[in-house]
């Protein structure tokens, strides 16, 4: 999926901004963040992967990406930029650290060679893991592929944030509402109002 981003700041630019979202513009922290969008994407495409798509990798640099404006002072000797790519990178390596702890969960499932009929064995077989186990987790983890795969697709960038910080997609830890408004630096009232219409257009979009 292509996707065009915003031009990134200039450093006059980025100062104004700054200089205007300590004194309170929260219009100013959304142009922050949205002018930095390309450098979350950029850094994303390092780490795409087959278990993770580039969008996932932006979905949680952009988390990144917010926790740095939000915590970002111009006391600071480096730049935004360079202070978020740091945020940015972080975000998605811890993303990646959960992921491969949660592997582990199914690492059962490989094959390990065939038997006389020439079908395929796993470890699951010989531990005697039942079928109907194997199958069910088989089917989970497609109906979580279209799920994500439909998040990005209906739901805008914030409304997939709030989905994946509440009910711990992608390796997140399930959050409350009050602790994904202080992430993503809104309010609870305002959370549970995206919660309530993302999770609307993820109803219709997904097959009953």
């Amino acid at each position: 999926m292509s996707v065009s981003f915003p031009k990134p700041l200039s450093d006059k630019e980025e100062k104004y901004y700054i200089e205007q979202y300590e004194n309170g513009d929260e219009e100013a922290k959304k142009i922050l963040i949205e002018r930095n969008l390309r450098l979350a994407a950029h850094i994303a495409k390092k780490y795409s992967s087959q278990s993770h798509t580039m969008d996932d990798f932006i979905s949680i640099g952009t988390i990144g990406l917010i926790k740095a404006v939000n915590t970002y002072r111009s006391s600071r000797s480096v730049r935004l930029a360079t202070y978020a790519a740091k945020c940015i990178e972080n975000e998605i390596l811890m993303s990646i650290r959960a992921s491969k702890k949660n592997s582990s969960e199914v690492s059962l499932n490989v094959s390990i060679g065939t038997d006389k009929d020439g079908n395929e064995i796993s470890l699951n077989d010989i531990l005697g893991t039942e079928p109907d186990a194997v199958a069910d987790d088989i089917s989970l983890k497609i109906q979580v592929q279209q799920m994500i795969n439909t998040m990005n697709k209906v739901l805008s960038e914030r409304e997939r944030l709030v989905l994946i910080h509440r009910y711990g997609i992608l390796g997140r830890v399930p959050r409350t509402q009050r602790e994904v408004a202080a992430i993503l630096g809104i309010s609870r009232s305002y959370v549970s109002r995206i919660e309530k219409k993302a999770l609307e257009k993820m109803r219709a979009a997904l097959p009953s």
